[in-house]
């Protein structure tokens, strides 16, 4: 026989949280067995639920765990089904709530793409639907590669041109096979320091990489210095 608890006795509707007591529990129980029986233990000690009146809004989901993919390869993008969920819980919590994580996962060494279904992490006072997510890993093999990027200069003054010998420098760097074709000079920046020039003169000019996209790693330039010449316009 179930036990029917009275939503209203035990509910507070300013917080949105109840519980039933110890003691009225047993007592309900109670109900249910015969009298010469005897109530030893009840797990848990009391009921606690959490309640509101729909109020709910639409959370990104967020890997948590360990995941590192094998020699050679990267974690080129991780994708969820769906990729967000709906979660109920009050309007204080909502507010402090960016995302939802799934439980922590640990897997390793892998050269294809994984897919698994993954519970969220719970959260007290909140409900989630759904609760658990597909997700989806794809990793990419890693490949050196290098791209000719032009030299161009910076605190240049007006009226003054930098030109350098060669124009255009090689950059060495390891990106995913997949993503290289969308690689282009213009996302790399190698440039000439005219204070550095004036600061300390010399045959030759320093070069440095100041800026390389995001999806590359270990960007390096072949060439540390180059011959350079000053003109006035």
């Amino acid at each position: 026989q179930p036990v029917s608890v009275n939503f209203s006795v035990y509910a507070n509707r300013q917080t949105g949280y109840g519980y039933v007591p110890a003691s009225d529990l047993l007592k309900m129980l109670s109900q249910r067995f015969m009298a010469q029986s005897k109530i030893i233990q009840v797990k848990p000690d009391r009921l606690d639920f959490y309640f509101n009146y729909g109020v709910s809004k639409q959370l990104p989901v967020r890997m948590a765990g360990y995941v590192v993919p094998g020699k050679s390869y990267y974690l080129a993008r991780t994708r969820f089904w769906p990729d967000q969920i709906t979660v109920y819980a009050s309007k204080r919590v909502l507010d402090s709530l960016r995302f939802v994580k799934t439980v922590p996962i640990n897997i390793v060494n892998f050269g294809d793409t994984v897919i698994q279904t993954v519970a969220l992490e719970k959260i007290k006072g909140v409900k989630m639907v759904p609760d658990r997510v597909r997700i989806g890993l794809y990793p990419d093999i890693m490949t050196e590669e290098s791209i000719d990027v032009p030299v161009g200069s910076i605190n240049m003054p007006e009226g003054k041109v930098l030109r350098t010998f060669p124009s255009r420098v090689k950059v060495n760097f390891i990106v995913g096979a997949s993503m290289f074709r969308n690689i282009t000079a213009d996302q790399f920046q190698v440039v000439v320091d005219y204070n550095e020039l004036m600061e300390h003169p010399s045959d030759k000019c320093n070069i440095y990489l100041k800026a390389s996209p995001h999806s590359v790693r270990s960007a390096k330039l072949s060439i540390s210095q180059v011959d350079y010449l000053i003109e006035q316009q």
